[in-house]
């Protein structure tokens, strides 16, 4: 692994992270496992190599799958100002199946009844206290920008799933400025 990170990984990453920072854009790594940077840690580990440039796409979803609670991540991250994109993704963990085949289970996304882990739509994974936690996170780290939508929940059509996603971060997500503190 460390010839992988010094010898590939660290190289390209420098290299393509100096001509995206030379253009003023933002690269941001999804933490996908088994992916090179799959943790808040292996992101953080790149980014002091190649610059702040590099940060995160954060899918709590992949979070979620990997046994890493998003709410630390986003904690984890922020802190670095290593939060460049957010992804509103769920994941359902299969108590039976993630005891057979373990939480990196790679199987179809096809085979449903029998993944350990599957993508659902925002609230379909986990309750809204959860992902309000995340917005909450979101906010206190100082991330202000997109929280994009990524619908992959093979229970649910492309409209319902996006529709049922809109509704439910609706409920959740932090609108308005804050202001000043009227109760100090």
């Amino acid at each position: 692994m460390a010839w992988q990170w010094e010898n590939k990984v660290i190289p390209y990453w420098t290299e393509w992270g100096k001509f995206a920072a030379d253009r003023g854009v933002k690269i941001g790594l999804e933490l996908h496992g088994g992916f090179s940077v799959h943790t808040p840690a292996t992101l953080l580990r790149l980014r002091e190599a190649a610059g702040e440039v590099i940060g995160a796409n954060l899918d709590p979803s992949h979070m979620w799958w990997q046994g890493i609670d998003p709410v630390q991540a986003i904690h984890i991250l922020g802190r670095a100002g290593a939060i460049h994109h957010f992804h509103a993704k769920d994941t359902v963990i299969d108590p039976v199946n993630v005891n057979k085949y373990g939480v990196t289970d790679m199987q179809s996304y096809a085979n449903m009844l029998d993944r350990a882990w599957q993508f659902r739509s925002v609230g379909f994974g986990h309750d809204l206290k959860e992902w309000a936690d995340m917005m909450s996170a979101l906010r206190l780290v100082g991330y202000d920008y997109v929280v994009s939508i990524e619908h992959e929940d093979g229970l649910m059509s492309v409209e319902e799933g996006f529709s049922k996603a809109v509704s439910n971060l609706q409920q959740v997500l932090i609108e308005e400025p804050l202001g000043e503190m009227w109760w100090v």
